[in-house]
Protein backbone atom coordinates (compact mmCIF):
# COMPACT_ATOMS: atom_id res chain seq x y z
CA UNK A 1 0.00 0.00 0.00
CA UNK A 2 1.32 3.04 -1.04
CA UNK A 3 2.31 5.79 2.04
CA UNK A 4 -0.61 8.36 2.54
CA UNK A 5 0.98 12.36 1.70
CA UNK A 6 1.94 14.05 5.54
CA UNK A 7 0.18 16.81 4.57
CA UNK A 8 -2.35 17.93 2.45
CA UNK A 9 -2.40 20.90 -0.11
CA UNK A 10 -2.83 24.16 0.86
CA UNK A 11 -6.88 24.31 -0.35
CA UNK A 12 -7.64 20.93 1.30
CA UNK A 13 -6.39 21.94 4.52
CA UNK A 14 -8.16 24.99 5.32
CA UNK A 15 -11.33 22.50 4.24
CA UNK A 16 -10.64 20.92 7.35
CA UNK A 17 -9.95 23.53 9.34
CA UNK A 18 -13.37 23.83 10.96
CA UNK A 19 -12.82 19.59 11.89
CA UNK A 20 -9.65 20.97 14.07
CA UNK A 21 -11.06 24.01 15.27
CA UNK A 22 -14.04 21.38 16.66
CA UNK A 23 -11.62 18.65 17.79
CA UNK A 24 -9.58 21.74 20.14
CA UNK A 25 -13.20 22.39 21.63
CA UNK A 26 -13.65 18.81 22.30
CA UNK A 27 -10.46 18.60 23.89
CA UNK A 28 -11.35 21.12 25.99
CA UNK A 29 -14.00 19.63 27.33
CA UNK A 30 -11.87 17.34 29.09
CA UNK A 31 -10.86 20.35 31.76
CA UNK A 32 -14.39 20.64 32.62
CA UNK A 33 -17.59 22.88 31.79
CA UNK A 34 -15.57 26.03 32.51
CA UNK A 35 -12.37 25.81 30.39
CA UNK A 36 -14.84 24.26 27.64
CA UNK A 37 -17.11 27.35 27.78
CA UNK A 38 -13.78 29.91 27.91
CA UNK A 39 -12.70 27.97 24.65
CA UNK A 40 -15.95 28.60 22.96
CA UNK A 41 -15.81 32.04 24.22
CA UNK A 42 -12.60 32.72 22.94
CA UNK A 43 -13.33 31.18 19.25
CA UNK A 44 -16.59 33.79 19.19
CA UNK A 45 -14.40 36.40 20.03
CA UNK A 46 -11.90 35.55 17.39
CA UNK A 47 -14.82 34.96 14.39
CA UNK A 48 -16.07 38.20 16.09
CA UNK A 49 -13.40 40.08 15.15
CA UNK A 50 -12.26 39.07 11.76
CA UNK A 51 -16.32 39.04 10.91
CA UNK A 52 -16.20 42.73 11.74
CA UNK A 53 -13.21 43.64 9.77
CA UNK A 54 -14.48 41.56 6.89
CA UNK A 55 -17.62 43.78 7.11
CA UNK A 56 -15.57 46.91 6.51
CA UNK A 57 -13.48 45.39 3.65
CA UNK A 58 -16.93 44.51 1.75
CA UNK A 59 -18.31 48.05 2.39
CA UNK A 60 -15.68 49.82 0.95
CA UNK A 61 -15.12 47.31 -2.22
CA UNK A 62 -16.04 47.81 -5.61
CA UNK A 63 -18.38 45.28 -7.14
CA UNK A 64 -15.66 44.05 -9.91
CA UNK A 65 -13.70 43.30 -6.85
CA UNK A 66 -16.51 42.06 -4.76
CA UNK A 67 -17.10 39.50 -7.63
CA UNK A 68 -13.23 38.55 -7.47
CA UNK A 69 -13.42 38.14 -3.84
CA UNK A 70 -16.74 35.70 -3.93
CA UNK A 71 -15.01 33.60 -6.83
CA UNK A 72 -12.49 32.35 -4.25
CA UNK A 73 -13.13 29.33 -2.06
CA UNK A 74 -11.42 30.27 0.99
CA UNK A 75 -12.88 33.79 1.04
CA UNK A 76 -16.33 32.81 -0.09
CA UNK A 77 -16.36 30.68 2.99
CA UNK A 78 -15.92 33.44 5.46
CA UNK A 79 -17.83 35.87 3.25
CA UNK A 80 -20.80 33.22 3.92
CA UNK A 81 -20.20 32.68 7.52
CA UNK A 82 -20.95 35.79 8.41
CA UNK A 83 -23.87 36.43 5.72
CA UNK A 84 -21.49 38.92 3.65
CA UNK A 85 -21.65 36.81 0.33
CA UNK A 86 -22.65 39.34 -2.79
CA UNK A 87 -24.68 36.51 -4.53
CA UNK A 88 -27.55 35.06 -3.40
CA UNK A 89 -28.29 31.32 -2.83
CA UNK A 90 -29.89 30.40 -6.66
CA UNK A 91 -26.47 32.12 -7.79
CA UNK A 92 -24.59 30.26 -5.60
CA UNK A 93 -26.04 26.82 -6.29
CA UNK A 94 -25.86 27.55 -10.37
CA UNK A 95 -22.39 28.25 -10.04
CA UNK A 96 -21.60 25.41 -7.70
CA UNK A 97 -23.08 23.21 -10.30
CA UNK A 98 -20.83 24.99 -13.44
CA UNK A 99 -17.72 24.06 -11.46
CA UNK A 100 -18.66 20.28 -11.13
CA UNK A 101 -20.04 19.84 -14.65
CA UNK A 102 -16.88 19.08 -16.05
CA UNK A 103 -16.49 15.89 -13.83
CA UNK A 104 -20.33 14.91 -14.67
CA UNK A 105 -19.08 15.61 -18.24
CA UNK A 106 -16.22 12.82 -17.65
CA UNK A 107 -18.52 10.41 -16.57
CA UNK A 108 -20.77 11.51 -19.61
CA UNK A 109 -23.54 13.02 -17.23
CA UNK A 110 -24.61 16.69 -16.78
CA UNK A 111 -27.26 17.92 -13.79
CA UNK A 112 -29.94 20.07 -14.24
CA UNK A 113 -31.29 22.61 -11.50
CA UNK A 114 -35.13 22.76 -11.35
CA UNK A 115 -36.04 24.94 -8.25
CA UNK A 116 -34.59 26.28 -4.50
CA UNK A 117 -37.62 26.52 -2.59
CA UNK A 118 -37.90 26.53 1.31
CA UNK A 119 -34.60 25.05 1.49
CA UNK A 120 -34.74 22.58 -0.51
CA UNK A 121 -32.62 22.06 -3.37
CA UNK A 122 -34.64 19.89 -6.53
CA UNK A 123 -31.95 18.54 -9.32
CA UNK A 124 -32.50 16.02 -12.17
CA UNK A 125 -29.33 14.34 -13.71
CA UNK A 126 -29.10 14.00 -17.46
CA UNK A 127 -27.02 11.74 -19.55
CA UNK A 128 -25.03 8.13 -19.95
CA UNK A 129 -24.39 9.05 -15.61
CA UNK A 130 -27.85 7.85 -14.91
CA UNK A 131 -27.56 3.69 -16.73
CA UNK A 132 -24.90 3.29 -14.16
CA UNK A 133 -25.96 2.86 -10.39
CA UNK A 134 -21.85 3.25 -9.06
CA UNK A 135 -21.17 6.49 -11.02
CA UNK A 136 -24.85 7.89 -10.66
CA UNK A 137 -23.52 7.74 -6.22
CA UNK A 138 -20.33 9.12 -6.85
CA UNK A 139 -21.88 12.40 -9.10
CA UNK A 140 -24.72 12.85 -6.74
CA UNK A 141 -22.74 12.81 -3.65
CA UNK A 142 -20.25 15.44 -6.02
CA UNK A 143 -22.82 17.72 -6.85
CA UNK A 144 -23.90 17.64 -2.90
CA UNK A 145 -20.60 18.61 -1.58
CA UNK A 146 -20.50 21.34 -3.65
CA UNK A 147 -23.93 22.59 -3.24
CA UNK A 148 -23.57 22.63 0.43
CA UNK A 149 -20.18 24.40 0.45
CA UNK A 150 -21.77 27.06 -1.82
CA UNK A 151 -24.51 27.66 0.16
CA UNK A 152 -24.85 25.97 3.59
CA UNK A 153 -28.50 27.33 4.12
CA UNK A 154 -29.73 24.62 2.03
CA UNK A 155 -31.29 22.56 4.30
CA UNK A 156 -31.90 19.28 2.01
CA UNK A 157 -30.53 18.74 -2.01
CA UNK A 158 -33.78 16.58 -3.58
CA UNK A 159 -32.84 14.54 -7.14
CA UNK A 160 -35.81 13.87 -9.27
CA UNK A 161 -35.75 9.86 -10.77
CA UNK A 162 -35.52 9.92 -14.54
CA UNK A 163 -36.92 6.77 -16.00
CA UNK A 164 -35.88 3.30 -13.49
CA UNK A 165 -33.50 1.70 -16.25
CA UNK A 166 -30.69 0.86 -13.47
CA UNK A 167 -29.81 -2.64 -12.82
CA UNK A 168 -30.23 -1.53 -9.29
CA UNK A 169 -31.81 2.20 -8.46
CA UNK A 170 -29.10 4.93 -7.39
CA UNK A 171 -31.35 5.98 -5.37
CA UNK A 172 -31.56 3.24 -3.12
CA UNK A 173 -28.16 3.42 -2.70
CA UNK A 174 -28.07 6.74 -1.72
CA UNK A 175 -30.90 6.19 0.93
CA UNK A 176 -28.50 3.40 1.96
CA UNK A 177 -25.41 5.77 2.62
CA UNK A 178 -27.36 8.24 3.83
CA UNK A 179 -29.00 5.71 6.49
CA UNK A 180 -25.66 4.14 8.00
CA UNK A 181 -24.72 7.84 8.81
CA UNK A 182 -23.04 11.03 7.71
CA UNK A 183 -21.21 10.68 5.35
CA UNK A 184 -17.49 12.04 5.28
CA UNK A 185 -14.69 12.46 2.68
CA UNK A 186 -11.37 10.42 3.13
CA UNK A 187 -7.93 10.60 1.13
CA UNK A 188 -7.11 7.79 -0.82
CA UNK A 189 -4.75 8.90 -3.79
CA UNK A 190 -3.40 5.12 -3.23
CA UNK A 191 -6.45 3.27 -4.95
CA UNK A 192 -5.20 5.55 -8.24
CA UNK A 193 -2.18 3.44 -8.36
CA UNK A 194 -4.21 0.17 -9.41
CA UNK A 195 -3.49 -1.65 -13.01
CA UNK A 196 -6.18 -2.18 -15.36
CA UNK A 197 -8.00 -5.27 -14.25
CA UNK A 198 -6.43 -5.58 -11.12
CA UNK A 199 -8.36 -5.66 -7.33
CA UNK A 200 -7.01 -4.40 -3.59
CA UNK A 201 -7.76 -4.39 -0.40
CA UNK A 202 -6.71 -1.07 1.39
CA UNK A 203 -7.27 0.31 4.93
CA UNK A 204 -8.84 3.52 4.79
CA UNK A 205 -9.29 5.79 7.93
CA UNK A 206 -9.21 2.15 9.99
CA UNK A 207 -11.63 1.08 7.24
CA UNK A 208 -11.13 -1.74 4.83
CA UNK A 209 -11.89 -0.85 1.14
CA UNK A 210 -12.02 -3.27 -2.06
CA UNK A 211 -11.16 -1.44 -5.35
CA UNK A 212 -10.78 -2.16 -8.77
CA UNK A 213 -10.18 -1.06 -12.20
CA UNK A 214 -12.63 -2.10 -15.23
CA UNK A 215 -13.01 -0.85 -18.41
CA UNK A 216 -10.80 2.22 -17.35
CA UNK A 217 -13.09 3.19 -14.43
CA UNK A 218 -11.79 2.92 -10.97
CA UNK A 219 -14.11 1.58 -8.54
CA UNK A 220 -14.28 1.02 -4.51
CA UNK A 221 -16.28 -1.10 -2.76
CA UNK A 222 -17.45 -2.06 0.98
CA UNK A 223 -15.17 -5.04 1.93
CA UNK A 224 -18.30 -7.36 2.49
CA UNK A 225 -20.06 -10.03 0.93
CA UNK A 226 -23.91 -9.74 0.96
CA UNK A 227 -24.02 -12.92 0.57
CA UNK A 228 -22.11 -14.50 3.32
CA UNK A 229 -21.68 -11.63 4.92
CA UNK A 230 -17.60 -12.25 5.40
CA UNK A 231 -14.74 -10.39 3.84
CA UNK A 232 -13.89 -10.00 0.49
CA UNK A 233 -9.99 -10.34 1.07
CA UNK A 234 -8.56 -12.58 -1.96
CA UNK A 235 -11.75 -12.32 -4.33
CA UNK A 236 -10.45 -12.38 -8.03
CA UNK A 237 -11.37 -10.15 -10.71
CA UNK A 238 -12.52 -11.86 -14.19
CA UNK A 239 -13.56 -9.03 -16.57
CA UNK A 240 -16.27 -6.84 -15.00
CA UNK A 241 -16.87 -10.21 -12.66
CA UNK A 242 -15.98 -9.88 -8.65
CA UNK A 243 -16.25 -13.71 -7.51
CA UNK A 244 -16.27 -14.32 -3.36
CA UNK A 245 -13.78 -16.32 -2.22
CA UNK A 246 -15.60 -18.19 0.03
CA UNK A 247 -19.10 -18.37 -1.12
CA UNK A 248 -18.40 -17.90 -4.81
CA UNK A 249 -20.82 -15.28 -5.90
CA UNK A 250 -20.08 -13.18 -8.64
CA UNK A 251 -20.75 -9.65 -8.84
CA UNK A 252 -21.07 -7.19 -12.02
CA UNK A 253 -18.54 -4.19 -10.32
CA UNK A 254 -19.52 -2.32 -13.53
CA UNK A 255 -23.39 -1.85 -11.92
CA UNK A 256 -22.73 -1.13 -8.65
CA UNK A 257 -21.84 -5.33 -7.74
CA UNK A 258 -25.33 -6.30 -8.53
CA UNK A 259 -26.14 -10.11 -8.30
CA UNK A 260 -28.98 -12.45 -8.40
CA UNK A 261 -29.45 -12.41 -4.52
CA UNK A 262 -27.60 -9.38 -3.73
CA UNK A 263 -25.13 -6.73 -4.54
CA UNK A 264 -22.04 -4.86 -2.75
CA UNK A 265 -22.16 -1.60 -1.32
CA UNK A 266 -20.43 1.00 -3.45
CA UNK A 267 -18.35 3.75 -2.50
CA UNK A 268 -17.97 6.61 -3.96
CA UNK A 269 -14.67 8.22 -5.59
CA UNK A 270 -13.90 11.30 -5.95
CA UNK A 271 -11.00 14.12 -6.91
CA UNK A 272 -10.77 17.10 -3.78
CA UNK A 273 -8.39 19.27 -4.11
CA UNK A 274 -6.61 17.23 -6.23
CA UNK A 275 -6.63 14.60 -3.91
CA UNK A 276 -8.65 11.12 -4.57
CA UNK A 277 -10.90 10.73 -1.99
CA UNK A 278 -13.48 7.97 -0.82
CA UNK A 279 -16.59 8.46 1.16
CA UNK A 280 -17.02 6.62 3.72
CA UNK A 281 -19.92 6.33 6.30
CA UNK A 282 -19.59 6.65 10.27
CA UNK A 283 -21.02 2.83 10.77
CA UNK A 284 -18.09 1.54 8.90
CA UNK A 285 -15.07 3.47 10.49
CA UNK A 286 -16.82 2.81 13.99
CA UNK A 287 -16.84 -0.87 13.26
CA UNK A 288 -13.42 -0.93 12.12
CA UNK A 289 -12.42 0.86 15.15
Amino acid sequence: MADRPETLEPEAEWRTAGDRIQTLLDACAAGGPAAHERAQQLVREVVGLYGAGLQRIMDQTNPALAERLATDDLVASLLLVHGLHPHDVRRRVADALDRVRPYLGSHGGDVELLEIADGTVRLRFQGSCKSCPSSAVTLELAVEDAIRAAAPEVSSIEVVAAEPTDVIPAQSLLAHLHSNGATAWHPAPELADLAPGEVAGFLIADATVLACRVDGQLLAYRDRCPVCVDSLAGAQLRGRLLQCPRCGTDFDVAHAGAAANGHLEPLPLLDRDGVLSVALTRDMVRASA
